[in-house]
């Protein structure tokens, strides 16, 4: 039984998706290039369309979703063209070009968003190994398309969807809930995510064994924040890290 051992081994790892495995904000800068060539073709004044965008990027940072308002995320983002589009213009824009610019958003970035070979390769050899759990916060329906894109649910023994869920990380509940579905224990797994507030605040609440920041940036820890046990520039040199957990 799982429980009577006291090896003070890792046997689970668990993964944040966006920007940890997959290179979501490459996605977004690409998604927006295209909706600025949408907009150009449309003869929208060219100074507007910077802004255009930028509004709309503010509003998706911004964002709260409630599913039970009746509103899909598709029609709540919509609306963000819409705003932007009118906050820029000053005047009611076409809802047919809103519509136009989030499904060109989207579907671009849904195209562009991939598992790389590397990243996929170190998943399949880890899986030998290791339990591979995956928590992602955001809506259900925007999380699911993404996973399904870039075909990686088989690499994981659970996949959670904070959407699905009463709360997202760094909430305690969202970890019990991946710990008690994957029978493992909080000591057993080590977190790897790109968030210090979501990622690396939510393991370290949940006391798991190590956690592991992705800084792809090479930033500093800002001021006050939460200290990751381990700091690497990329999901790619994990392995380094394992070694010394062992």
């Amino acid at each position: 039984m799982w429980h009577t051992m006291e090896s003070r081994g890792v046997s689970a790892i668990i993964f944040d998706f966006d920007n940890t495995l997959v290179d979501t904000a490459g996605a977004g800068r690409i998604a927006i290039q295209k909706v600025c060539e949408l907009l150009k073709s449309m003869h929208v004044q060219e100074s507007h369309i910077k802004d255009i965008c930028d509004h709309f990027l503010r509003k998706l940072l911004h964002e709260s979703f409630d599913p039970s308002e009746g509103k899909t995320i598709d029609d709540v983002r919509i609306h963000h063209w819409h705003e932007a589009l009118q906050e820029t213009q000053g005047s009611d824009p076409d809802p047919a070009l809103a519509t136009s610019c989030y499904y060109t958003w989207k579907n671009t970035r849904l195209q562009v968003l991939t598992l790389s070979p590397e990243v996929r390769a170190l998943l399949e050899e880890l899986r030998k190994s290791y339990t591979l759990l995956l928590i992602t916060n955001g809506d259900t329906q925007t999380q699911w398309e993404k996973i399904e894109a870039v075909r990686c649910k088989g690499l994981f023994s659970l996949v959670v969807v904070g959407g699905d869920h009463p709360e997202q990380k760094p909430a305690r509940s969202i970890f019990t809930h991946c710990f008690e579905s994957a029978g493992v224990r909080p000591q057993d797994c080590v977190m790897v995510g790109d968030s210090l507030s979501t990622d690396i605040q939510g393991g370290i609440d949940a006391g798991v064994r190590a956690t592991v920041w992705i800084n792809s940036d090479c930033k500093s820890l800002p001021q006050g924040s939460v200290t990751p046990d381990y700091t690497v520039p990329s999901v790619l040199n994990l392995n380094d890290v394992l070694l010394k957990l062992r």
